[in-house]
C-alpha cells in the first residue's frame, strides 16, 4: 500500500473554510434578529426565501438597489472602527428604494477580503445587522469572499444589495406640481458619498484620524467622520401611508444639486433657500480646509440635508410635524418651480 500523499491543500494558498464557517456561525444570531414578516429562510442555504405574501402584498411590484461605501472604509480600517460601516451599506441601499415609493424587505451582503479576520468581519455584519433592524428588513444572506493577492492585509470591500416592494401604482414620483413644498431631513454628518475629498481636506489639515475632532471635543477626527448614514426608512414610509408625499430624494453624491432634479418633470425645477436650516460645523470645517465653493459644496457634500420629500402644499405642515414627531429634524426649504435645475436664494452658513 502506498503511503497517503501530504499535498497542498486550500489553507496553503490562503483561504481558511474553517474561518468562513465560524464567521457564519457568530453573525446567525445577529441575523435572525432582523426576521421581520415573509421571511422564510435563515443563512447557510444556496439561495434564501422570501414570502410576499406573507409581508402583506396583494399586487405588489419589486423595486431593487445596489450601493456600497466607498473610501469611507479606508478611514474605518485605518482606524479599526469599521462597525458603523455595516449601517452605511444598508443605508445607501435601502434609503434608495424609500424614494421610488418601495417598503424595503431584505438585505444580502458581499464582503470581500484577502485574509479573513473573524473579529474585523463579524463587527461590520453585525452593523449591517443592526441597519436592517432599523429599516425593518430582514438579512437573508451574503457572500463571504476570502482572496488572497486582491487585498492588502487588513483591507476589505463591501456592497450591498436590498429588494423592496410596493403595490401596483404606488411608485414614486407621482403628482409633482408647482407650488409643492420641499422638507429636508436632517442628516447626520457626511453619510457615504464624497470620502475621497474628505481624505484630501484631512491630508491638507495635518490632522490624523486619531487626534481631537476640531469641531466637537468629545471625539476624534476619526470617528466623527465616521457617524454612519442616517436611515430614513421607517418615518419616511409612515409620511408617505399619511398621503401628499410626491417625490423623495436621498441627497447622496452630487448633492441637492444633482439630486433633486431627478425626481421632478422635466419642466420643473427647484427653488431652495439655503437660510432655512444651518450649515453642520463638520461641512464648514471642510469647507475652510479645501476654500470650497459653495456651490462645490452644494454638488458634492448633502451639507447637513440627507432627504428630501417634496409634498402637497396643504399637506405640509401635517407632515412635517408627524416626520419631527417621528424623531426628524425638518427644515421648509423651498418649493417647486416652472423651470429646470435647483436655483439657491441666501448663503449656506
Amino acid at each position: 500500500m502506498s503511503n497517503p500523499k501530504n499535498g497542498i491543500t486550500y489553507a496553503d494558498a490562503g483561504v481558511d473554510i474553517d474561518a468562513g464557517n465560524a464567521l457564519v456561525d457568530r453573525i446567525k444570531p445577529a441575523a435572525k434578529r432582523t426576521t421581520r414578516a415573509g421571511t422564510m429562510s435563515g443563512l447557510g442555504g444556496f439561495g434564501a426565501l422570501f414570502d410576499l405574501k406573507a409581508a402583506g402584498y396583494s399586487d405588489p411590484i419589486l423595486v431593487a438597489a445596489t450601493d456600497g461605501v466607498g473610501t469611507k472604509l479606508r478611514i474605518a480600517i485605518d482606524t479599526g472602527h469599521v462597525g458603523g460601516v455595516g449601517i452605511d451599506l444598508v443605508a445607501m441601499c435601502v434609503n434608495d428604494l424609500v424614494c421610488q415609493g418601495a417598503e424595503p424587505l431584505f438585505f444580502l451582503d458581499y464582503f470581500a477580503t484577502g485574509k479573513l479576520d473573524t473579529a474585523q468581519a463579524a463587527a461590520v455584519i453585525e452593523g449591517i445587522a443592526e441597519g436592517c433592524t432599523q429599516s425593518g428588513c430582514a438579512l437573508i444572506g451574503g457572500e463571504t469572499a476570502e482572496m488572497p493577492g486582491m487585498y492588502q492585509r487588513g483591507d476589505f470591500d463591501l456592497a450591498g444589495f436590498a429588494v423592496g416592494a410596493m403595490e401596483r401604482g404606488a411608485d414614486l414620483p407621482a403628482g409633482v406640481e408647482e407650488g409643492d413644498v420641499l422638507l429636508g431631513l436632517a442628516s447626520n454628518g457626511v453619510h457615504s458619498n464624497g470620502y475621497s475629498l474628505v481624505r484630501k481636506l484631512v491630508d491638507m489639515s495635518g490632522l490624523g484620524w486619531n487626534e481631537k475632532c476640531p469641531w466637537e471635543d468629545s471625539t476624534t477626527l476619526g470617528a466623527a467622520l465616521l457617524t454612519p448614514t442616517r436611515l430614513y426608512v421607517r418615518p419616511v414610509l409612515e409620511a408617505m401611508k399619511a398621503g401628499g408625499v410626491h417625490a423623495l430624494a436621498h441627497i447622496t453624491g452630487g448633492g441637492l444639486t444633482e439630486n433633486l432634479p431627478r425626481v421632478l418633470p422635466g419642466d420643473l425645477g427647484a427653488e431652495i433657500d439655503l437660510n432655512a436650516w444651518d450649515l453642520p460645523h463638520v461641512f464648514g470645517w471642510l469647507q475652510a480646509q479645501g476654500d470650497m465653493a459653495e456651490a462645490e459644496m452644494l454638488k458634492t457634500f448633502n451639507c447637513g440635508v440627507g432627504m428630501v420629500l417634496c409634498v402637497d402644499a396643504d399637506a405640509a405642515d401635517t407632515l412635517a410635524e408627524r416626520l419631527q414627531s417621528a424623531g426628524e429634524t425638518v427644515y421648509r426649504l423651498g418649493n417647486v418651480r416652472h423651470g429646470q435645475g435647483v436655483s439657491y436664494s441666501g448663503t449656506l452658513v
